[in-house]
Parts: structure tokens; C-alpha cells; sequence
């Protein structure tokens, strides 16, 4: 038997105030979007703003349905919109903020299990990274140059 080990790093910033001047706004727009969200079963709202390499911004926040498994993430609605608008496009730079009604989110909420492998189908197929922030409603930004940092065993279509 063999043991691996794997290692992610993030950047840190204190505060949506630290960051550079292009990802500050890209963070206010998600914050804005996320006030858009509908969660009316979860009280958790997200919000995402995606940057193109043809300086376009595409927002997507959360949308919930009763019938739970219906509903989409933030992250899955923007991307899948600056798929279908600009598929020619790279993703350069990726923002995502979410916030609880029924408490203060201060910690860095990263995307879930499907957005993850959704970015990741993403950078794949455009072959380079997607910057990606993540924070709460306040607090603390991370930033991952990649994807594959936060999904670092990811499955892709070199499998199928």
C-alpha cells in the first residue's frame, strides 16, 4: 500500500476590501445578485458574478423549487448561462458570496459537490484556470487560483 497526500492553498483576504479593484466589483455584483435569490425552503441565499475573457459579467443566484433535486446553485445557474450566451468564451474570474435569513454567514461558503465538478467540466474544456473568491455576507474572502484546488481528484471526460 502507498499513501498519497494532497494539499490545497488559498489566498486570504480580511475583508472585500483587500481585494484588487476589478474582483471587489465582481464580488458587489454577487452580492447584489444573491439579494435575487429564490430560497424560500432554505433561507440561503447565493450569489455568483463570473467574469469572461471578453469582459462580459454573467450573474446567477440560487433557485429553488419544492421539488428539491429542480432547484439550481448560484454557480451552476451563471455558468451554464455564460455557456449557452457566450460559448466561445473563458471564464477568467469567478465571485460567490452567500448569506443565511435565519443567521450571520462570516465564514467562506465554497461551492457544493455539483457546482465544483460543473466549474470543473468548465476549465477543462476551455484548458485554463478559473479564479474563483468565495466568502460569507462578510468576513474573510478566499481566493483558489483553480478549480482543481478545491476539487483535486476530480472526474472528467479523459475516464469516459
Amino acid at each position: 500500500m502507498k499513501e498519497i497526500t494532497v494539499t490545497s492553498q488559498f489566498s486570504v483576504y480580511d475583508s472585500i476590501l483587500e481585494l484588487p479593484n476589478e474582483i471587489q466589483n465582481l464580488m458587489e455584483q454577487a452580492i447584489l445578485t444573491r439579494k435575487n435569490a429564490y430560497a424560500p425552503y432554505s433561507k440561503f441565499r447565493v450569489g455568483t458574478a463570473i467574469l469572461l475573457d471578453n469582459g462580459k459579467i454573467v450573474l446567477g443566484s440560487n433557485q429553488e423549487n419544492a421539488a428539491y433535486p429542480s432547484g439550481l446553485c448560484a454557480e451552476r445557474v451563471a455558468i451554464f448561462q455564460a455557456g449557452a450566451i457566450y460559448p466561445q468564451a473563458k471564464i477568467l474570474k469567478m465571485a460567490i458570496t452567500a448569506a443565511s435569513d435565519s443567521n450571520k454567514t462570516t465564514e467562506p461558503i465554497p461551492p457544493c459537490g455539483a457546482c465544483r465538478q460543473s466549474i470543473a467540466e468548465y476549465e477543462i474544456r476551455q484548458d485554463s484556470f478559473i479564479e474563483i473568491y468565495f466568502m460569507g455576507e462578510t468576513g474573510q474572502v478566499y481566493k483558489s487560483e483553480s478549480l482543481k484546488n478545491l476539487l483535486p481528484l476530480l472526474f472528467n471526460k479523459n475516464v469516459l
